[in-house]
């Protein structure tokens, strides 16, 4: 193997772990949401998109294309992403977090569409479906693979200490009740527990991890379109991640994205091999080998690699 190929085996192990980094702040997000909380939130696509817009408003440089352009620091613009989503969240729970599982399920996807939607159409903003480019990369003047090697390290920072915090309120009193309401919720309440409040700071909390996952992509890619939100790879994906990682498990939601990144990614690179009959139908592929994954995974492990063992919280 010559040199240049280590290199680029290097560079692409960089980028698998930076990526399954970020999809581990989403995956931990929805652990919040759904093993913790039992929110069904089928709209992370949308938290996804208005963290990432948010961040490439602010951090873009001026274009007369679409609104923003303010060039601030990667160190304001990740908060701003955290805070934006976690608005739009308090003000969904304010109207759904009351709703049973499966009718918050759909008007999560619901609102998700809407979101998608308004990205797409608001070009005087978010520049319609041409996207914002030339996004500035947090470490990007340091030559060579330093650069990205830095922002590897930056995710492996923010991973950990977002789980940290997750695992904090897990094993708190706060994420005991939450466990309460998820088992039984009518329970919780007759012992005089806000459920709704309790419901509404997980989806919250949640909801601003996967608005800083969205920044953290558009400024790893340094472009945000309407294409990158897309729920395939913005939400159905990470159900996955966490399903075969282990809902419920902070550790898991963290094996299981950088596991099923790593299938996803891989199996991108098997479709450029595969006969030109075959790779005009790779997408269809790459959706079956998750499915496969997930099946094996749960036939052998009940509640997912690192999850919770039958009796367990």
């Amino acid at each position: 193997m010559s040199p240049d190929q280590i290199y680029g085996l290097f560079l692409y192990g960089i980028s698998l772990l930076t990526m399954g980094g970020i999809y581990a702040l989403m995956t931990l997000g929805l652990n919040m949401h759904w093993g913790l909380t039992g929110i069904l939130n089928i709209g992370i696509a949308g938290f996804f998109a208005v963290g990432a817009y948010t961040s490439a408003i602010l951090a873009a440089a001026p274009h007369p294309g679409h609104w923003g352009g303010f060039g601030l620091p990667a160190v304001l613009t990740f908060p701003a992403a955290m805070v934006a989503s976690a608005v739009v969240a308090y003000g969904i729970a304010g109207i759904c977090i009351r709703l049973r599982s499966d009718y918050l399920a759909i008007a999560s996807i619901g609102i998700a569409e809407i979101l998608r939607l308004v990205v797409k159409n608001a070009k005087e903003v978010t520049n319609g479906t041409l996207g914002i480019s030339n996004l500035p990369r947090p470490f990007e003047w340091i030559p060579g693979a330093g650069g990205q090697l830095a922002f590897l390290g930056l995710v492996i920072v923010l991973v950990l200490g977002v789980y940290w915090l997750a695992e904090r309120a897990r094993t708190s009193p706060w994420g005991r009740t939450m466990r309460a309401i998820r088992d039984n919720e009518d329970a919780a309440r007759a012992l005089g527990k806000d459920v709704d409040a309790f419901r509404t700071r997980a989806f919250v909390t949640g909801a601003a991890f996967m608005g800083l996952a969205g920044a953290m992509t558009a400024h790893y890619i340094k472009f945000i379109g309407p294409e990158a939100t897309e729920p395939l790879q913005t939400t159905f994906l990470v159900w996955v991640m966490l399903i075969v990682g282990g809902s419920g498990s902070n550790r898991g939601a963290i094996l299981g994205a950088v596991l099923m990144w790593t299938v996803w990614s891989a199996s991108e690179i098997v479709a450029g091999y595969l006969p030109a009959e075959l790779a005009a139908r790779a997408a269809f592929v790459r959706v079956f080998l998750i499915g496969l994954v997930l099946v094996v995974v749960l036939q052998r492990f009940e509640g997912g690699i690192l999850g919770p063992k039958r009796g367990e919280t």
